[in-house]
Order: C-alpha cells, then structure tokens, then sequence
C-alpha cells in the first residue's frame, strides 16, 4: 500500500502498522448486544471508561464515540457534525478510490440520505485497538435497514426496502477520523432495488468514475519472489497461545498466494458462519473454500497482500480480529463473472473474524465488488455477477 505522508498536525500516524498500536486483551469496552442504535432516553454522560484526551467530554469511550457519531450524522441527519469529527483533509477509501477534504464526504452524505431518508443505522460490532496517545483503529460493522424514497444517481425513487451491511475502518485522533476506509456493499444495495449490476457498473465507468488500477493506491502483492515458486509460511503452533497476526497474515497469504486451500481445514471451525459481498452467506468450511475458490478461478494470476491486522481478546474470552488486505488480479478465468475478459483488477478488502478455541467461527467479509466489476464491463459487453 502507497502511505500518504500528510498527516495532522502532531498525530500519530495513519494506517497501523504490526506493533505501533495496543491490543485490548478483554472486551470491557464493546458494543452491547442489543443496544447497537442510541436509544431514547438514556443519559450517555458520566464517568469515562477509557482514556479520551481531546475528545469530547460526552463520550466515555472509543466505541461509544463510533457508535453515537454515526447515530448523529446519519440518523439525527447532523450532517454537519462531520466538520467536527472528521480532519478538514481526511483521507476516504471506497469502492470508487481515494478521495479527500471533508468536504467530499459532506456531500456524499448528504446525497445518501436524500435517497435512504428513514435507513436506521444499528451497530452489529466495532473491534477496536489504540489509545488517545497511540491513536485509536476501529472497525464498525453495521446493519442498514431504510426504503429508497429519494433520487440517487443510479435514477429515481423505486420505494424499495433495502436491508444490507456496511464496514469502515478508521483511524481516530482526538475527536477527529483522519482516514477511513469503507465499503458500503454497493453490489448488494443495487440488486435489492432491482439495478442491473453490471448495466450500472459500465455506467459508472462510462461517466469517469472508475480511477484507473496504476493510480490505486497499492504496490504489487508479493507473491513470487524471481521468478521462484511462492513459499509457505508457516502456520503459528497456537499451543502456547494464539498468535493472532501470525496466523492471520500465514492464512491470507497460503490460501491467495501459495493457492492451499486446505489452510481453511486447519484454521476455520467445522461449523463457521460466513457473511460475504453482495450479502452472500455460508455455512461450514466448504463455503469459505468456494469464496477463495471462486477468487483464484476468476483471477489465475491473483496476488494479495495483508495492510492490517488488530485485534480484542484473549485465549479464554476469544478473539475478535479486523484485518484489510488488498490485491491484483487479471480476469482470465470463468469464476464469479462470467466469460473471461482478460482485464486487469484492483481488488481491496475489509474482514472480521472471530476465534474461539483457536479456530475461527465466524467472519464477515467485503471487497470492492462493485468497483471489480466496474473495471471489467466494456461497451460491448460485461461480467455476470455469480
């Protein structure tokens, strides 16, 4: 990945790196099941549970902080409460690239909520590393549930109920996110409103949406070193305790890289639950293989590379893990899109995993779908969405 040096002023950096940032070993501070939307009535002063030096004093914690921001700006509809939680020159990856200024994102807001005006934002989990002085990582997964009243670009109203999941990842520092990265399962909002996928995605690339894969901002996975067969890593022996980024960055790296995908056998629980893309779910190893399966069919050349990994828990209470990873691929394969088209793509995505005994028993999943399949359609024809 391409770091972008320009920072604010005095703040400790933007993308984590394996090391700069404290896990949180219990999960004290965490989303209440049950109680993922602000509710009425409820007094959310007091005492603070952690450490918030320059935030605002009405929040107690890092998760109470994501959860209400998020009520605020999209349920409360105070979209101007952006200008005082996000930097002026915040940084925002999506399916449609990079983009910055808070300006960008007050009118992407402001455009999504014209369209979904009663979507009830509910928080399903933020998994959450960090400290006010390190800077806090938080990866906020949350269930949409509104009707498309209003127009977007993709045409007018069609009063459809849309039901769906969004992920972002952000980095925070004293009040403000400085860099996000967000994937609002686009491909999954399109079909539910009854949008051809791929009609809108060559739209979408006709109209100069689609930034080109050399301005993506990522560097080639490594994958094989001189032309050398790729090498195993070695799966941690979690005899001792878990070995949380070992394990994570040794199993993206064997299933994607090395093509073993009998590393899901060792890692995954027999019975794991699976949420993926475009809402696809799963049950059981053998939908988990299908997905990576369907991944390396679709692109024979694939590489990815591991951009993050943080993590809450321990080996009684189990892990809860948000990794990011991004990577290239040429679509020379009948997979998930159909009919070869031997274009290059970029593809970045966002997981949540959760690990209990040493195995991983459930995960949730996006990748820039959308933007995939806006890379591959051409005037003359397009990918199916599988």
């Amino acid at each position: 990945m391409t770091e972008v040096s320009e920072q604010p002023a005095g703040s400790p950096g933007g993308t984590m790196k394996s090391g700069e940032r404290t896990m949180p070993s219990d999960f004290s501070i965490a989303v209440r099941p049950g109680a993922g939307a602000t509710l009425g009535g409820v007094n959310y002063g007091g005492e603070r549970r952690q450490s918030m030096e320059g935030f605002e004093d009405t929040y107690t914690d890092i998760v109470d902080y994501i959860v209400r921001i998020t009520h605020r700006i999209w349920e409360d509809q105070d979209i101007g409460y952006i200008y005082d939680t996000y930097a002026p020159g915040c940084r925002l990856y999506d399916d449609s690239g990079v983009k910055f200024g808070v300006e960008r994102l007050i009118d992407g807001t402001t455009q999504s909520i014209n369209a979904f005006p009663d979507c009830r934002h509910y928080a399903d989990d933020v998994i959450w590393a960090g400290s006010d002085t390190e800077g806090f990582v938080t990866s906020h997964r949350a269930i949409n549930i509104g009707h498309h009243t209003g127009p977007w670009r993709w045409g007018p109203p069609t009063g459809r109920k849309l039901e769906t999941w969004v992920m972002a990842n952000c980095v925070v520092w004293q009040n403000e996110i400085y860099e996000e990265w967000v994937l609002y399962n686009t491909a999954a909002k399109l079909q539910q409103l009854g949008i051809d996928v791929a009609e809108a995605a060559r739209t979408y690339a006709r109209e100069g949406g689609l930034v080109p894969v050399s301005e993506r901002p990522s560097s080639e996975a490594l994958r094989l070193v001189g032309g050398r067969k790729p090498v195993a890593l070695p799966e941690p022996d979690n005899g001792a305790g878990f070995d949380v980024e070992g394990t994570v960055r040794a199993l993206w790296h064997n299933i994607y890289n090395r093509r073993d995908l009998s590393a899901v056998d060792r890692v995954y629980a027999e019975n794991v639950r699976w949420h993926g893309t475009t809402n696809r779910t799963g049950y059981g190893r053998s939908d988990v293989r299908a997905m990576a399966r369907g991944l390396l069919a679709t692109f024979p050349d694939l590489g990815v590379q591991v951009d993050e990994v943080y993590w809450m828990g321990n080996d009684t209470d189990g892990y809860s893990i948000s990794v990011r990873w991004s990577g290239a691929g040429t679509h020379r394969g009948f997979g998930l899109y159909g009919k070869p088209t031997g274009r290059r793509a970029h593809l970045w995505g966002m997981s949540q995993l959760y690990v209990m005994h040493g195995r991983i028993v459930e995960e949730w999943s996006l990748f820039n779908e959308f933007d995939v399949i806006a890379q591959l359609v051409s005037e003359d024809g397009g990918p199916e969405l599988v």
